[in-house]
């Protein structure tokens, strides 16, 4: 993907360009959600005047009709100060039935609309009377005039008309556009995990929408400390308030069961940045598989069905990767971010890049 000018013409890369080698597990082809096969991500980006900073994001588990081949999936929920619509019924029913959205706080409504609409106007779904839909958000109102409400049926629609695989963009774009993250701009991050042969070949692919705070590591190092900017410090921040969505995808043959164990894991990644999941934080993560041999269909004259699902004695390599795509993806949000000026003059920085990357190599974190 090409790098990303911010407003001071300063290139930004991803973490790996500078030789942040986050965890031991290789990476897949884009480092990116979409490694997972058949995961399409969608951006659709509101920037309009001095006020409007906000949009969507539409990650897709597969081509076809979702609702009609539903896939496994499960909802773990870190600290719930947040609207996740739609989790009860994946946590009861252990699938997925419509692409997950990720917008602001105030557009979730809207939102879950617009899916409806889009499951029902789908070729197979004339009968359908029952749409659950899958809407996650954080709230951008420091950039962004949330209250205004700007989110429309037809940005959803434009995210998930324009998802695709490849490289994912990050940073300011989609419901990342207005997120805040450590005290500095954040966003859309992504990153994959591939296992070896030897652990079962399978990828794991996450994506974040980050808005949350603490105090900022990279790779083990102290970087919020080193750069005085952190949470509850004086100078600084008064408090950590905020929200991370994460949405975790695997090809590896799991049930929600495992899944959420999984999804767990996620939250351990997070912590590895930093993060605190603060009393006003809503840290969710949404896990599922590709697995087709593991769809889920609508109607079925069989009364059962029957699965191959890797044993609990396996799960642990994906545990590891979850975790390690989970911090590289928090860390990519942060990296592709650009400074960002908005509501009420409000202004958010950018990570700074020369600074931290002298940082990490003071503390030998640089290997190329």
């Amino acid at each position: 993907m090409a790098a990303i000018l911010n407003t001071e013409g300063q290139e930004r890369k991803r973490a790996r360009d500078y030789g942040i080698r986050i965890g031991v597990l290789p990476t897949g082809t884009h480092n990116a959600i979409t490694d997972v096969k058949g995961v399409r991500v969608g951006h659709s980006t509101l920037i309009s005047g001095k006020e409007v900073r906000t949009g969507v994001t539409a990650i897709l588990p597969h081509e076809g009709n979702l609702f009609q081949n539903k896939v496994p999936a499960a909802v773990y929920v870190g600290n719930g100060f947040g609207k996740l619509a739609g989790s009860t019924q994946v946590r009861e029913l252990g699938n997925l039935e419509s692409p997950i959205i990720l917008t602001n706080t105030l557009g979730v409504a809207t939102a879950m609309n617009a899916v409806v609409g889009y499951t029902l106007q789908l070729p197979g779904n004339e009968q359908v009377q029952s749409v659950n839909a899958l809407v996650g958000e954080t709230n951008d109102g420091y950039l962004n005039d949330i209250r205004g409400r700007h989110v429309t049926e037809e940005h959803v629609l434009e995210a998930i008309r324009q998802a695709q695989p490849g490289a994912v963009a990050e940073g300011n774009v989609g419901a990342g556009t207005g997120t805040v993250c450590f005290g500095y701009k954040g966003g859309i991050g992504t990153a994959s995990r591939k296992l070896p042969a030897s652990l079962g070949g399978y990828t794991v692919g996450v994506l974040v929408q980050s808005n949350f705070g603490g105090v900022l590591q990279i790779d083990g190092v102290p970087v919020g400390e080193e750069l005085g900017q952190f949470a509850f410090s004086k100078q600084v921040l008064e408090s950590a308030d905020g929200s991370c969505m994460i949405v975790v995808a695997t090809d590896a043959p799991l049930d929600a069961r495992n899944l959420e164990r999984m999804a767990k894991r996620a939250m351990m990644g997070l912590a590895k940045t930093g993060g605190i999941a603060s009393n006003g934080s809503g840290d969710y993560v949404i896990a599922f598989s590709t697995d087709p041999n593991l769809r889920i269909p609508y109607t079925s004259r069989e009364r059962t069905q029957t699965f191959t699902l890797l044993r609990n004695d396996e799960m642990s390599p994906l545990f590891m990767a979850t975790i390690e795509a989970t911090e590289e993806a928090i860390i990519n949000s942060l990296f592709a971010a650009e400074t960002m000026q908005g509501r009420n003059d409000h202004k958010i920085e950018a990570l700074p890049i020369q600074p931290v990357i002298k940082i990490l190599k003071k503390h030998n974190a640089i290997r190329k």
